[in-house]
């Protein structure tokens, strides 16, 4: 296997496991991979009132460091432009909003670890 597809793979795991465990905590799952001109977001969430846009970053080592980590301020000013691109294509644009971390490490393994972090970064 390819290192790209072993990524894509990882990601695309790490994704349904987020979805999933957002589910179950009672979010409504509006999208999935919504392409945006800036990139894409990995799931927009409505919690109650709010729109969630969340980032999944999945890890099957420590090797790079953690996948919280890897949220940068550079990857959190391009969710924020995605964001807005969003609330713009369905017209709410005024609606509360805020932007989670779903981080999971050592996928695949029998430590794997899954943390949701609300509101994890403000948009500026």
């Amino acid at each position: 296997m390819r290192v790209h597809q072993y990524s894509q793979d990882t990601g695309k795991l790490g994704e349904d496991i987020a979805t999933t465990q957002l589910w179950h905590q009672g979010y409504a799952i509006l999208a999935r991979r919504y392409r945006t001109r800036y990139g894409e977001i990995d799931i927009v969430a409505q919690d109650g009132a709010t729109l969630v846009f969340v980032e999944v970053k999945a890890r099957r080592s420590d090797r790079f460091g953690g996948a919280a980590e890897s949220v940068t301020p550079w990857k959190q000013r391009r969710l924020a432009a995605m964001a807005l691109d969003y609330l713009a294509w369905v017209g709410r644009l005024n609606a509360p909003c805020r932007f989670d971390v779903v981080a999971i490490d050592r996928l695949g393994s029998d430590e794997v670890s899954i943390r949701h972090i609300k509101a994890a970064f403000l948009a500026e």
